[in-house]
């Protein structure tokens, strides 16, 4: 009778604050049925005083607060044959070195997408019906407006602007309702565009036209400062931006004096760069902008589902099927 094929190793770094949320005890139990875990889990800090401990790793489990996978690290794994992030981007954590190994790297950037996407339509809908400002101008003149002017939900216009994981769902929950949604996106074909739903424009025609821009693009040197003075100043009046993608992409100071400028426009602002603001930044006292914590991203039980996507990954892994979530590396540098 053939020995069954020994369990791979793996180890859990990640920061502690939330790693009860990202692997729960359910999910450590399975992932504990299907490797050898050395050792308790580690912070990185914990990983840099002791880096010898990578030397019969198979598997690395990780998330916020993952090590960098760089030539140092990857000379004290040289049995490591995947490596399985709880989190969205990898940017941070890859390195030329890492992608010359041909290690698959997974990003649970699918499950991340999910409350952003909520947070994102629940903001939509409010700057539909134009609530940030109605509430604002209530509560100045302490009287309510005569039959308010606003888009609402139906044949209005959304854009979104990056089509990528979070941008596609907020376009496919879009498609429930009677809104015409519009995308820019410089690599988005016009096949996956049909697919999800939206029109593909320039980003001129999206901020002119929509009542309603939200943010989905990454942060790259080509985008960074991107949403600046003249495409803040076309917005229609009353009209929302939102951001829940990178702080960066929005220049500050150019946005500042618009929304100085246009009490009318509503800027909900769920990042920003850097984040927090500075303590005499303007955006904490603009009426007209909603700054929010990051709440857009996954928190609480909702990082359940990020561990949840490592360990259906990690089962992928140990039946030799194809990884779901493994990153291209051709399309690692266009990711957030």
């Amino acid at each position: 009778m053939n020995e069954p094929a020994p369990r791979p190793t793996a180890l859990l770094v990640m920061e502690e604050e939330r790693r009860a949320d990202v692997y729960p005890p359910e999910v450590l139990a399975e992932i504990d049925r299907l490797v050898h875990r050395q050792g308790p889990p580690l912070t990185r800090q914990q990983l840099d005083e002791d880096p010898d401990v990578l030397g019969r790793i198979d598997v690395l489990l990780t998330g916020w607060g993952a090590p960098v996978l760089d030539a140092a690290f990857l000379s004290h794994a040289p049995q490591l044959q995947a490596v399985l992030v709880a989190a969205g981007s990898v940017r941070h954590l890859t390195t030329p070195a890492f992608w010359a190994r041909g290690i698959p790297i997974v990003s649970a950037a699918e499950a991340n997408a999910i409350p952003v996407a909520e947070f994102t339509l629940a903001q939509v809908l409010l700057g539909l019906k134009q609530v940030h400002r109605i509430t604002r101008e209530v509560a100045s003149s302490r009287r309510f407006p005569h039959n308010p002017k606003v888009p609402g939900a139906y044949r209005s216009r959304v854009g979104l602007m990056g089509l990528g994981h979070i941008g596609r769902l907020v376009a496919a929950h879009l498609g429930r309702f009677d809104i015409e949604i519009l995308a820019t996106d410089p690599i988005a074909s016009a096949d996956t565009a049909g697919r999800t739903g939206v029109r593909l424009v320039g980003i001129e025609e999206l901020f002119a036209t929509c009542h309603v821009v939200s943010l989905h693009a990454p942060l790259l040197p080509e985008t960074r400062g991107t949403i600046g003075a003249r495409l803040l100043n076309s917005l229609g009046p009353g009209a929302t931006l939102i951001n829940t993608a990178r702080g960066a992409l929005i220049d500050e100071r150019a946005a500042v004096e618009v929304l100085r400028a246009r009490p009318d426009l509503t800027a909900v602002l769920d990042v920003t760069h850097p984040e927090p603001p500075a303590r005499d930044s303007p955006l904490f006292t603009l009426p007209n902008v909603v700054l929010t914590p990051h709440l857009g991203g996954a928190l609480g039980a909702e990082r359940h589902r990020l561990g949840q996507l490592v360990l259906d990954e990690l089962r992928r892994f140990i039946g030799d099927q194809p990884l779901q979530y493994a990153i291209d590396p051709t399309r690692a540098a266009s990711l957030a």
